[in-house]
C-alpha cells in the first residue's frame, strides 16, 4: 500500500498525503454494483417476510381465541339464554375483563423483566 502511494505521489509530483487523499476520493466516488448473491440482504428480506407472516398469524390467533372465549362463556351448545341481551352483555363484559387481565399480566411481566435486566446492568457497572 505504501509503495503504491509512493508511486502515485512520484508520478503526480505531490506529497504522499495528497496521493492518499486522491486515492480515497477515487475509491469513494466509485459506486460498486450490488452483489446479487448478497446473503445479508437475502437474510434481511427473509426476516421481513417472516415478520409480516408472523404478525398476520398472531392476529388470526387472537381473533380465534376471542371466538373460543365467546363460545365458552355462552355455554355451548346453544341455549335460549344465548340470545338474551343481558347474557350477551355479561359475556362481553367477561371477555373485556379477560383481555384487560391478560394485558395487565403482559405489562407487569415486561416491567419486571426490564427491571431485572436494569438491575443486572447496574450490578455489572458497579
Amino acid at each position: 500500500m505504501v509503495a503504491a502511494l509512493q508511486r502515485e505521489a512520484r508520478s503526480a509530483n505531490i506529497p504522499i498525503s495528497q496521493a492518499a487523499g486522491r486515492s480515497l476520493a477515487k475509491g469513494l466516488a466509485r459506486s460498486l454494483p450490488a452483489d446479487p448473491d448478497d446473503r445479508l440482504l437475502q437474510l434481511d428480506r427473509a426476516l421481513r417476510d417472516h415478520m409480516r407472516s408472523t404478525a398476520r398469524d398472531v392476529q388470526i390467533i387472537q381473533e380465534l381465541v376471542i371466538e373460543v372465549a365467546r363460545a365458552f362463556f355462552m355455554r355451548l351448545p346453544d341455549a335460549i339464554t344465548d340470545q338474551d341481551p343481558v347474557a350477551r352483555a355479561a359475556v362481553d363484559r367477561r371477555i373485556e375483563r379477560l383481555l384487560d387481565d391478560t394485558a395487565a399480566r403482559l405489562i407487569s411481566s415486561a416491567r419486571s423483566r426490564r427491571a431485572a435486566s436494569e438491575g443486572v446492568s447496574a450490578g455489572a457497572a458497579e
